[in-house]
């Protein structure tokens, strides 16, 4: 029949694949000129392919079938501007949400890349960090404690995901049980928050200055040795504990199944 497609052309004509336009079909929002009763064959005409190719471009800004089919119902210069500039919106919120997923990249590789330098293990260091916002939750923690039932409940506290999690748990130890070489109750977990969204009553900002430090292989159970050197050095040095000591998961279980890669690092706001 003259100027009419089989589907199967349409399809190498557009390079849509046919189920695309089977579903097309089925949705209402591009249909056949007419169907062969007899064969059920699919025939567009040539009139139509304007209407494929608005589909496809629009479908191309990843605008939703729904709000195609809506325009194609009632093409108007104002719903068709409407739609764009909702688009539009769209479009520099996803933006948005992918520069955060970059910069989460970046932040992960600089941790895993770091914190698996061998070098540093063991190490008491200085470092000045800047400011950083946790959200916690405040109870006493003890090293036979399981963890993931505290941070569901952080979680959930919090209404954030689990999926931020990997690599930016912490617990934190009172300057009180750090005098008195009390090393194995803590006061606090809490997660470090990048740029999440979430809803907690229980946000604290991390104070910006200069901390002691040291890295060491392993979790939260073999930290005790290395707060009594690092408490060792303070005496030593002269210097002031001005917050609770904090102690945050560097690489655990959620980037390992070798528990000799994990490492851990203890932190304390000195002067």
């Amino acid at each position: 029949m003259e100027n009419t497609f089989l589907i199967g052309e349409i399809s190498r004509l557009f390079q849509v694949d046919i189920r695309t336009l089977r579903y097309y079909d089925t949705i209402d929002l591009f249909k056949p000129k007419f169907v062969d009763s007899a064969t059920g064959y699919r025939y567009y005409s040539i009139e139509q392919f304007e209407q494929l190719n608005t589909i496809l471009y629009l479908k191309s800004l990843n605008m939703p079938l729904k709000n195609i089919k809506l325009f194609l119902d009632n093409r108007e210069i104002d719903k068709i501007l409407l739609l764009l500039k909702e688009q539009q919106l769209e479009t520099e919120k996803r933006i948005q949400e992918f520069t955060q997923i970059q910069q989460k990249l970046e932040n992960r590789i600089h941790q895993i890349t770091d914190a698996g330098n061998s070098k540093e293990l063991n190490k008491i260091r200085k470092m000045d960090l800047p400011e950083r916002e946790i959200v916690l939750l405040k109870q006493k923690i003890y090293k036979d404690n399981n963890l993931e039932m505290l941070i569901r409940l952080l979680e959930n506290n919090a209404k954030m995901k689990s999926a931020i999690f990997l690599g930016k748990i912490g617990l934190s130890i009172s300057i009180e049980n750090l005098k008195i070489g009390s090393f194995d109750e803590y006061n606090s977990i809490f997660i470090i928050v990048d740029t999440e969204n979430y809803c907690s009553d229980n946000a604290k900002i991390l104070s910006k200055g200069t901390y002691l430090s040291i890295r060491f292989e392993g979790t939260h159970e073999d930290a005790s040795p290395y707060y009594k050197k690092l408490m060792e050095h303070v005496e030593h040095k002269g210097y002031e504990i001005l917050e609770d000591a904090i102690e945050v998961t560097l690489i655990d279980y959620g980037f390992t199944n070798d528990r000799s890669k994990f490492v851990t690092e203890i932190q304390i706001l000195i002067k």
